[in-house]
């Protein structure tokens, strides 16, 4: 069984916005995630100083090219200190082998290495009349992390809901990193398959990753606090 935490979303347009949020926070230091809004704003530099902040770094770019292109962004990606990063499982096996070759270093170490199956805001209508694949939505997600696994990477991004599927398929020591939660009091926003902190404890989650419902809460400390106290 993995340690659980919390990452925090910090899907900010600068690293000035992010920075005045994390200052909040005072001397606790919650593991991160840097999405596309604020790597593409800010660049590597980001993750540099978030980690010289001394906070862990979940890079979510989503790769998803041929073998060989994968292979050499993952091999820039490696030196910017991040420790989880991840691309689409829907890239196939060679590409995700291609990209944990260009994520080891000469010394054998390397950021952990995920794959997005289904992304939360997808739901079996749209997996079926706009993605066109016939089958059950939590089969793909299997199928795919069964593939992420078979690749060597450490785990997959999926929905709580099928975090305790995916470990009896991938086994306990395979990541699952859950987006998709909520408070039970709160606003579900555009994510169709979600669960309450609790809940995905309770359902096999590894890592929750939890944006709005903390980073745009009156007292994100005290939400995140909260997130923490359910799920860990």
């Amino acid at each position: 069984m993995q340690n659980r935490d919390v990452i925090i979303a910090c899907d900010f347009a600068s690293a000035d916005e992010t920075l005045h949020f994390l200052d909040r926070f005072c001397d606790e230091r919650p593991f991160l995630k840097i999405g596309m809004e604020l790597y593409y704003a800010e660049g590597p530099e980001i993750v540099r100083t978030l980690k010289n902040r001394g906070h862990r770094v979940f890079l979510d770019l989503k790769l998803h090219d041929i073998p060989n292109t994968v292979k050499k962004a993952m091999r820039v990606l490696s030196g910017l200190g991040a420790d989880i990063v991840n691309l689409h499982a829907a890239g196939t096996r060679a590409m995700m082998e291609a990209a944990l070759e260009g994520l080891t270093r000469p010394d054998g170490s390397r950021p952990l290495l995920i794959a997005v199956t289904q992304l939360t805001s997808t739901d079996q209508s749209a997996m079926e009349h706009e993605l066109l694949i016939p089958r059950q939505l939590d089969e793909v997600v299997i199928h795919y992390a069964k593939n992420a696994s078979a690749a060597g990477l450490d785990g997959v991004v999926c929905s709580p809901l099928e975090a305790g599927k995916v470990h009896s398929a991938c086994g306990a020591n395979f990541l699952t990193v859950t987006p998709g939660v909520r408070f039970a009091d709160g606003d579900k926003g555009d994510q169709k398959r979600v669960t309450t902190p609790g809940d995905a404890k309770l359902l096999g989650s590894d890592y929750i990753v939890v944006g709005r419902p903390i980073t745009s809460a009156a007292d994100p400390v005290a939400a995140w606090q909260r997130c923490v106290k359910e799920f860990c």
